[in-house]
């Protein structure tokens, strides 16, 4: 007689929560698709803007240092990354500003499902951006074409995460647009300059060698770069550290977002 086997399947009432829960992100998500090709201009000029500057820093990089076409590819594809950060960002922001915001708090939605309807979106628009450049690189500008596409799909999902949730915890922070423009701009900059986008870190200053390994970007462009030479073992580092952010930078947006700390009252 065989023995008798426990029924592991999810009762009911827990399939019908999480079918509930997929729609109401499932429409949110639909919902900010809407809003985001109907003003495209942020994400078009965050992808042109990397490209023209490929084409006239090229010359410079390949003889500067040695694999310029690697660095000046990566390094401005990290930076204007970065500078999606403000994408992010306003997508939570303009419910505020449109005292819209309240109103989705006061629905059967989480603030995890809010978070995630919003960021969803912005999430496939950093990946798009990110693999097109990278594309753009090996097609025009001379970047090796990686040997292995499954590390390169990996770290551009892994950086693109840690990117978004950067996006959201300072959208919970930042009380209006501009706010939130300055220190995405200015931060952006910074990060990527000191992370060795713009002038690889070797030849950087001592000091600024000594502070880049406090960068996102610094870790970003070394994935970025292990992942291209098909060093799996190089990525597990840079990896690790920026999923731990993105992490941290998620739960504390959640944090704020559930305490009330987004509502529109702070404007």
């Amino acid at each position: 007689m065989l023995p008798a086997t426990r029924d592991v399947r999810p009762a009911p009432g827990a399939l019908d929560a999480v079918r509930a829960s997929g729609n109401r992100v499932g429409a949110l998500v639909k919902h900010n698709v809407v809003m985001r090709l109907r003003d495209p201009g942020q994400m078009i000029s965050y992808l042109v803007m990397p490209m023209v500057l490929m084409v006239f820093l090229k010359p410079l990089y390949v003889r500067a240092v040695e694999g310029g076409a690697t660095q000046v590819v990566t390094g401005l594809m990290v930076m204007f990354s970065v500078f999606a950060i403000a994408i992010a960002g306003s997508s939570i922001l303009v419910e505020r500003q449109w005292q819209t915001w309240d109103r989705l708090r006061s629905s059967r939605a989480s603030a995890t499902e809010l978070l995630l309807g919003k960021t969803i979106p912005i999430f496939l628009i950093m990946v798009m951006q990110q693999a097109v450049l990278l594309a753009y690189g090996c097609l025009v500008i001379g970047l090796p074409i990686p040997p292995s596409i499954g590390y390169v799909a990996l770290a551009i999902l892994v950086w693109a995460f840690a990117l978004l949730a950067l996006g959201a915890a300072l959208a919970t922070i930042a009380r209006s647009l501009g706010e939130l423009s300055v220190v995405a701009d200015v931060g952006a900059l910074l990060v990527s300059s000191l992370g060795g986008a713009l002038v690889p870190v070797a030849i950087l200053p001592g000091w600024a060698q000594a502070a880049a390994h406090v960068s996102p970007g610094y870790w970003a462009l070394e994935l970025m770069q292990r992942a291209i030479a098909g060093d799996g073992g190089g990525m597990l580092l840079p990896a690790a550290i920026l999923l731990a952010l993105g992490v941290a930078a998620g739960a504390f947006a959640v944090r704020r977002l559930t305490r009330g700390w987004g509502r529109t009252r702070l404007l």
